[in-house]
C-alpha cells in the first residue's frame, strides 16, 4: 500500500524533529524525546483527550455517520477565547503509544465514521505519522483530515504530503497586533498564508463523492470575531486571489466569550447578526461561492 510505505519511510525523519523541536513556527528546540516540553506542552508520546464520532463538524465531513474525531491535548496557540481551553491550555488527556493511536483510528473506521479527523494535531505530527504507518498496515482506508489552527511549519507539512487527504486549517486573523494579543503569535497571518498555500498545493480544492462527503482537498475555517478583529476582508481577499476562488470556506458565526475572553472588553460579547452578514457579503464580493451548507 502506497500510504503505508510512505508513512513508514517518513516516521524516522519526522521523529528527528523532536530532538530539538521545530514542529511548528515557534521552534522551541527542546528535546521532547527526553521529556522536555516547550510552548505546546507536548512530550514524546501523543496525548489525546477524546475519541469518537462528531456530528457538529461541517456537513461534508459528518454525513450520516459522523466525523471520526481524535482530539489532541495541548496546542501551539494560546487563544484567549479558546472554547476547548481545558484541552488546549490545561493539556487534559492521556498519553498513548503509536500502536494505541493507530487502534483508535481503526476503531473509528470500524464504527462507520466517514473520516479520521485529527483535531489540533500540529505538535504531534511525528506520532501521527508513526500511527498511520501501523494503521494502514492493518487496513485503514478512511480519508485523513488535518484539523488545525493554521500556525504550521512548512517542514512538517511536507512530511504529511501524500498522507493527509483533507486539510482543514483556521484562518484566524490578519493583523499582527491581534495575533500577538489573542494568540501570542504576531507572525500568525504570515505563517498561515504560507501554510495554506502549501496545503492547497498538496490537495487542491475540496472534492466530494456522490453522497456529498469530502474525500480530498482544502476546507478553510474563518471565525468571525467582534469588532472586526478577525480581519475578514483581508482574509477573504487572500483566499480568493492567492489560493482559489473555488475554496470551500466555512465562515463561522458561533463565537462566544470563553476562557479569558470574558475578561477582555473587545471579546466579551457574541457577534451581531449584522457583523456576520457583512462577513458573508465580503466573501461573496471576492467571488467565493462554496460555503458550509448547514
Amino acid at each position: 500500500m502506497v500510504k503505508e510505505k510512505l508513512a513508514k519511510q517518513r516516521a524516522n525523519q519526522a521523529k528527528e524533529l523532536l530532538t530539538e523541536c521545530r514542529l511548528c513556527p515557534r521552534k522551541c528546540e527542546v528535546n521532547r524525546l527526553k521529556g522536555e516540553k516547550g510552548f505546546c506542552g507536548g512530550g514524546r508520546l501523543a496525548r489525546i483527550s477524546s475519541v469518537g464520532p462528531h456530528f457538529g463538524e461541517e456537513p461534508v465531513l459528518v454525513g450520516r455517520h459522523g466525523s471520526g474525531t481524535i482530539f489532541f491535548a495541548g496546542c501551539n496557540l494560546k487563544c484567549l477565547f479558546c472554547q476547548n481551553y481545558q484541552i488546549s491550555h490545561l493539556n487534559q488527556g492521556d498519553e498513548v503509544s503509536g500502536e494505541g493511536l493507530a487502534e483508535e483510528m481503526l476503531y473509528l473506521q470500524y464504527i462507520g465514521c466517514h473520516n479520521i479527523n485529527l483535531v489540533t494535531p500540529t505538535h504531534f505530527v511525528p506520532q501521527i505519522i508513526e500511527a498511520l504507518g501501523i494503521a494502514y498496515s492493518k487496513g485503514l482506508e478512511l480519508p485523513i483530515v488535518y484539523n488545525c489552527g493554521g500556525y504550521e511549519s512548512l517542514e512538517a507539512l511536507k512530511l504529511l504530503d501524500g498522507l493527509v487527504d483533507i486539510y482543514m486549517p483556521d484562518l484566524k486573523y490578519t493583523d499582527p497586533q491581534v495575533g500577538e494579543e489573542l494568540s501570542q503569535a504576531p507572525d500568525y497571518y504570515q505563517v498561515a498564508k504560507g501554510a495554506i498555500k502549501e496545503m492547497f498545493r498538496q490537495v487542491g480544492d475540496l472534492e466530494l463523492d456522490q453522497r456529498g462527503i469530502a474525500q480530498r482537498g482544502l476546507l478553510l475555517r474563518h471565525l468571525v470575531l467582534p469588532d472586526g478583529l478577525a480581519g475578514t476582508e483581508e482574509a477573504m481577499r487572500f483566499i480568493a486571489q492567492e489560493v482559489s476562488v473555488d475554496t470551500y470556506v466555512n465562515i463561522m458565526d458561533q463565537y462566544r466569550p470563553c476562557y479569558k475572553a470574558t475578561e477582555t472588553p473587545r471579546l466579551n460579547r457574541r457577534i451581531t447578526k449584522e457583523e456576520y452578514q457583512k462577513a458573508m457579503e465580503i466573501a461573496r464580493g471576492f467571488g467565493l461561492h462554496r460555503f458550509a451548507d448547514w
